[in-house]
């Protein structure tokens, strides 16, 4: 449920007043966290005390907000997926497999996402409740999205309809995740996502009678 609209002028009932700095506050902390995430701290350094000195607001003003680092950090990794995915044209799977991977890439591209998935892999599977939340978010919605294509692909005749969707996934998905994640130096050029999509399709096109 939304929080009503606060009221300005004269009028406004006093009681809605810090409404407006409550929610200043909350995006403060988690740009916070986030700016501290792409300058490699890892997520044991980062305590609510620390959090809320470079933050600049108290460690109680923090602690209202969230109960401990580990809800602070599940409201960090929600605020990196606002972003809505690609749209698909539900033309040929071809072109929809591109669109996701393209989206991968971009992401890849920029640094506060690439350095703070960096930190989900290497340190938030230690955290189950963190990786449960990350995988519900993030992970689920874009591994449901592939295999949509896919099956649709199938379906009309693009793919071999005897693959397992979940495996063709993580060959496409992976290669991207890969050089995004694993290896910072690494390049994610331009046409990268249809060069992917491309040479796999060679492999599970149904064979030509």
């Amino acid at each position: 449920m939304s929080e009503p609209t606060a009221m300005t002028g004269p009028g406004a009932p006093a009681g809605r007043r810090g409404r407006p700095r409550d929610a200043a506050v909350g995006t403060a902390v988690i740009e916070t966290v986030l700016r501290l995430l792409e300058e490699d701290v890892t997520v044991a350094e980062l305590s609510m005390e620390r959090i809320a000195r470079e933050a600049g607001v108290g460690k109680a003003t923090v602690y209202r907000r969230w109960a401990g680092k580990e809800a602070l950090m599940l409201d960090v990794l929600r605020s990196l997926d606002e972003e809505a995915g690609p749209r698909l044209t539900g033309g040929s799977a071809r072109d929809d497999l591109v669109a996701l991977l393209e989206f991968l890439r971009r992401r890849g591209l920029a640094k506060r996402s690439s350095a703070v998935l960096r930190t989900v892999v290497a340190q938030v599977r230690t955290h189950p409740r963190l990786w449960a939340e990350y995988h519900d978010t993030v992970v689920r919605a874009r591994r449901e999205a592939f295999d949509a294509v896919l099956r649709r692909g199938m379906a009309e005749g693009e793919i071999r309809a005897d693959l397992d969707t979940e495996l063709l996934t993580d060959l496409f998905v992976s290669p991207m995740l890969s050089r995004a994640l694993f290896h910072e130096r690494s390049e994610l050029p331009e046409g990268l996502a249809e060069r992917i999509v491309d040479t796999l399709l060679e492999g599970v096109r149904p064979a030509a009678r």
